[in-house]
């Protein structure tokens, strides 16, 4: 009779309760790791949308005081220095007011110096953040004037005094012997250009400047130019900024007079443009575009573009207003691109022409507004009615820059002959237009991405395919090792090798690298088909899976041969130059450091990981299912294509995915390899910018919290969104995969 067994003996009890409390405290560990994973990813797209939603936010204005002007007269100028606590007001008395910004209580008051009483009838400046205005009063009469702010610290207080300078003397420019009803300034490094009208003519004083060797002391020259006969009633006047061309705006047409040859004594009518209803004018910051505001509250925004035939006045963009309003004025700021328009009744309206965006609306008054002043750096507004009370409004819009436009869409910036895609984020001076698209940069990194797997994935996949199915295990204990210590090599290396060796090969050695691309292929198969058709006894040599062996020499050789004939097929067919040809021949531009380059390198780089990753998912393969293929009858190629690589696919296609994962988000490679060029361009002879390398190059430089700053954090969001879409995709299509073919 047997024995019956005790599982409940003590040893036994306490193995259970051990092997229970691994199994518990495994579940845990491995359950924090999972979620401290996931929590992570979380935190990194909370972190980016925390710095990228800041862009979005709207604009906002708030009246915070309101008080009487510091004068009776009529206001015809206001102006602000930098801190927005000193203000700076124009009468049409001639008195110069300084005032408190906050609460209107006058600093200072100046007398303009003209030769007699008169009546200010115009003032215009060349552009806020010169501070140099032109005064013109109804004797003919103007005075050049420029207000200056002294900023000091007594006692740890700030002080900023004002004052108003004359830098070309005290003494007024006689433009005309009657009353101008607008005026226009031009000052730059060659001449100074004072231009007037009193209604329907046009006065024009060009001043050349020349200055002493010895004294540095500058000097004005009048040049008598002839003037062109107006036909219309001006209303307004702008120079640009180059001083080439005098906009005049009349009631019906904007006259366009070409002043390039003003110093030589010289202007002319370039062109007239038909604007019916514009009934106001000003020049955007850098003084290219001219901002047209008109009677039912739309604004244009128009530049001059160089045309075949020549130059012409181009509409870029339209702006929506109040349409029961016109326009009365257009204040731009002095730092960006933005705007802002002031409507009769009462309406004040922010812009930024880049973005195409209308930022906001807000009514402050219920009269018209006579006269304006917005702070340099756009944050406080001053706006004084017909009621003769100023009221202060602060404003709130540090993004307007932004927009799905100015980041996804073709952009017409300054200066270009038509919209295009490009990313341009800082220049040398506060002019500059941002250019801040993402397309360039997304195409980049697709263009990259394509050619690295173009190049490295065929090599990747059919290695891994030979290498689980066909070689020997013992060549293979050697090859694959090898081949995922490639891996190791920082991609730091590998962008250094191509960028300052493999990049100049390429180019000394074009022709050789095609014919490499070509030949390598065909020798290949033909030392194959050659060695299946020698005879048994000599095939039988080598042993089963150490075929690959014979193919080093091969491809030694075929390399060899490319390299050296490569001079004289490029003397054959190509002029003895294939870049040359490529670029006078064929029109397609060739920069070393370009896409071939990057594809090779990075494709190099994502071998190792499509590899280990395809090659395990091949092996792991159950042996029972090709020898069961096998001894059905089914050849070895039949048995790979029909049993093993369905059965392998899903992890294949992770492989594949893995592997495009790591070339989009590759940074050194195209960092050093691709000349860093934003440009869109599939010509696989061009370089590219990806979201990547631009991130790394440029948030060192960028200005913390400025739109700048959180359009990258934007690129690395959207980089982040492209590789999470990419591998939730691919885990889809995986598991679809593995539910097809798991049953084999």
């Amino acid at each position: 009779m047997s024995e019956k067994l005790d599982f409940n003996t003590p040893a036994l009890l306490r193995y259970r309760k051990m092997r229970y409390l691994k199994d518990r405290m495994t579940t845990a560990f491995v359950g924090v790791g999972g979620w401290s994973i996931l929590t992570a990813i979380l935190l990194i797209f909370a972190y980016l949308l925390y710095e990228v939603m800041p862009m979005f936010a709207s604009a906002e204005m708030k009246q915070s005081a309101s008080f009487s002007a510091p004068a009776n007269s009529r206001a015809m100028y206001m102006a602000m220095e930098e801190q927005n606590e000193v203000a700076l007001r124009v009468g049409d008395d001639g008195q110069a007011v300084f005032f408190s910004a906050e609460d209107g209580s006058v600093t200072s008051t100046i007398d303009l110096p003209f030769s007699a009483p008169v009546m200010v009838t115009a003032v215009s400046t060349m552009s806020e953040s010169s501070r140099l205005m032109a005064v013109a009063a109804d004797n003919g009469e103007v005075i050049l004037a420029k207000h200056n702010y002294l900023v000091s610290y007594p006692n740890d207080v700030r002080v900023i005094t004002p004052r108003l300078e004359y830098p070309y003397g005290d003494a007024p420019i006689v433009l005309a012997d009657e009353a101008l009803t607008s005026v226009a300034i031009s000052d730059g490094e060659e001449a100074l250009y004072v231009a007037g009208s009193n209604g329907s003519e046009l006065f024009v004083k060009v001043f050349a400047k020349e200055e002493d060797f010895l004294s540095g002391e500058m000097t004005l020259e009048e040049v008598d130019v002839d003037v062109p006969n107006l036909d219309f009633k001006a209303r307004d006047m702008a120079f640009d900024a180059d001083q080439r061309w005098l906009f005049v705006l009349g009631e019906r047409y904007l006259t366009i007079i070409n002043m390039a040859s003003a110093v030589d004594g010289d202007i002319e009518v370039h062109a007239r443009e038909e604007v019916p209803n514009a009934r106001s004018m000003e020049m955007l910051l850098g003084g290219i575009s001219l901002l047209l505001g008109y009677n039912d509250g739309h604004i244009e925004q128009r530049f001059m573009v160089r045309k075949p035939t020549g130059w012409q006045m181009e509409l870029v963009r339209s702006f929506e207003g109040d349409a029961n309003g016109d326009v009365s004025g257009i204040i731009t700021e002095q730092r960006r691109k933005g705007f802002l328009s002031v409507q009769d009744n009462g309406q004040v309206n922010i812009y930024h022409s880049t973005a195409h965006r209308h930022l906001l609306s807000e009514r402050f008054t219920d009269t018209a507004v006579e006269s304006w002043a917005l702070g340099p750096r756009a944050t406080a507004l001053l706006l004084e009615d017909t009621a003769g009370t100023i009221h202060r409004i602060e404003i709130k819009n540090k993004h307007p820059e932004v927009s799905w436009h100015s980041l996804w869409e073709k952009v017409w910036y300054e200066n270009y002959q038509e919209p295009e895609y490009t990313w341009q984020s800082s220049a040398s001076n506060n002019d500059f237009e941002p250019k801040l698209s993402l397309t360039p940069l997304a195409f980049g990194t697709l263009k990259a991405a394509f050619y690295a797997m173009l190049i490295g994935a065929p090599l990747a996949i059919c290695g891994a395919i030979y290498t689980a199915y066909f070689m020997a295990p013992a060549l293979r204990r050697k090859i694959k090792p090898l081949i995922e210590l490639m891996e190791a090599l920082p991609t730091v290396i590998l962008g250094f090798l191509a960028g300052l060796w493999l990049a100049p090969f390429m180019e000394d050695n074009l022709a050789s690298i095609f014919m490499i691309l070509v030949f390598m292929p065909i020798g290949v198969l033909l030392a194959s088909f050659g060695f299946a058709k020698m005879p048994a006894k000599f095939r039988f040599l080598v042993p089963d899976g150490w075929q690959p062996a014979l193919l080093m020499p091969v491809i030694l050789i075929v390399g060899l041969i490319c390299i050296e004939s490569g001079d004289y097929v490029e003397l054959l067919f190509f002029g003895g130059d294939m870049r040359t040809w490529l670029t006078n021949e064929a029109g397609i531009p060739f920069d070393q450091r370009n896409a071939l380059v990057v594809g090779i390198a990075m494709g190099f780089a994502v071998i190792p990981t499509i590899f280990s990753i395809a090659e395990d998912a091949i092996f792991s393969v159950p042996k029972s299912l090709s020898y069961g293929s096998l001894a059905l009858g089914a050849t070895p190629w039949q048995t790979l294509v029909g049993v093993v690589l369905p059965t392998a696919s899903p992890g294949m296609f992770s492989a594949l995915m893995i592997g495009m994962g790591r070339a989009v988000g590759e940074t050194m490679i195209v960092l050093m390899a691709t000349g860093n060029t934003p440009i869109m361009d599939a010509n696989i002879f061009e370089g590219m910018r990806t979201l990547a390398a631009n991130i790394a190059v440029e948030i060192p430089e960028a200005e913390v919290d400025s739109s700048h700053y959180r359009v990258l954090f934007l690129a690395a969001f959207v980089l982040f969104g492209f590789t999470f879409l990419v591998n939730t995709t691919a885990e889809i299509i995986r598991q679809r995969l593995r539910k097809k073919y798991g049953s084999l």
